[in-house]
């Protein structure tokens, strides 16, 4: 009976348990398959629910401070397992029609929660050395809404830019002088910017940094593209999340396949084309856009414009190349 009790309650939503303490929703940094809460007094946590029905949380702040809702009541209210158990049972007895409600979380596996835990911990990346320096990305736009939290720091100094599947966070790259790496335990999924509403465009390319480097040349217009990267070579599953990309975009919309100008680049500009079809999205227009001659991909382009104070070599109210 009293293994039983522990098991409903580490089965009841901590969120909102939690949201009785005062913790609210980050819905910017929650994905679908977990929910990051914050307090005021500074405490930031990440719950996800587990195949074994079980919600968990752990917190930034400690290592330590992590589990289930039994060891969060421990550690903010200091009681024993007596007294959790009768402030869990007060708790699961009584309605809270002023607490919020949530979106059920999908199950988390190990893997990913490791994923989760270690891109926690991570600073946005306002400034980065690396990108600004050595790759000509501005400050100003790792700041704007549309790539707020999508680059991060961790603590080597890297740039991260996360990846994201149909359940959430999925991996990070991460990028430096002479160094390429990705998360141990992750996949790749896509990178993706926020999106509005009313955009008007998503534009594919090879990495991050190339759809950094593709918006800065439209700053008019970022308002109304969103941008997503396959971060290379492809897996069997980034086909089907280019496919879902597609179809979230608004009506009469246009899919971008702005990739290397090379062979592989022309093969994943034909994938996103597959996807636009298999999408069954008419309304959405496709074009291929690669980089002009003589350049590589948009991040060479961009670099070698600010070097020459080239005018910028491409609008979209301009007919595409290719």
């Amino acid at each position: 009976m009293d293994r039983d009790e522990l098991d409903a309650f580490k089965r009841a939503d901590l969120r909102v348990y939690a949201a009785s303490l005062g913790y609210s929703l980050d819905k910017r940094e929650s994905w679908r398959g977990s929910a990051v809460l914050r307090h005021a007094n500074g405490d930031k946590i990440i719950v996800s629910l587990k195949p074994d029905g079980h919600y968990t949380y752990w917190s930034v702040r400690s290592d330590d401070d992590r589990g289930t809702i039994i060891d969060f009541v421990k550690h903010r209210k200091g009681l024993n397992l007596g007294a959790i158990r009768k402030e869990l049972r007060a708790w699961t007895g009584m309605p809270s029609p002023a607490l919020p409600s949530y979106a059920a979380l999908d199950v988390t596996h190990k893997d990913r929660n490791r994923v989760e835990m270690e891109f926690g911990k991570m600073k946005d990346a306002a400034r980065h050395s690396y990108l600004e320096n050595e790759r000509g990305i501005p400050a100003e736009l790792l700041m704007q809404e549309r790539f707020a939290g999508r680059i991060r720091v961790d603590a080597r100094g890297n740039a991260v830019m996360p990846h994201f599947d149909q359940y959430g966070l999925c991996g990070f790259e991460k990028k430096n002088i002479g160094f390429t790496g990705f998360s141990s335990g992750g996949t790749k999924g896509l990178w993706l910017s926020h999106t509005n509403a009313d955009d008007e465009r998503l534009v594919f390319c090879e990495s991050a940094i190339d759809a950094m480097s593709y918006a800065l040349f439209n700053p008019d217009a970022e308002d109304r593209t969103r941008y997503a990267s396959v971060g290379g070579k492809l897996n069997s599953m980034q086909p089907e999340l280019i496919r879902a990309a597609i179809a979230r975009i608004p009506s009469a919309a246009e899919s971008v396949a702005a990739f290397d100008a090379d062979e592989a680049g022309r093969a994943l500009a034909e994938i996103v084309m597959r996807a636009v079809e298999l999408s069954g999205r008419a309304d959405v227009k496709f074009r291929i856009h690669e980089p002009p001659a003589g350049f590589k991909d948009w991040n060479d382009v961009w670099r070698a414009g600010r070097r020459s104070s080239a005018p910028l070599p491409y609008r979209h109210d301009e007919p595409a190349v290719g």
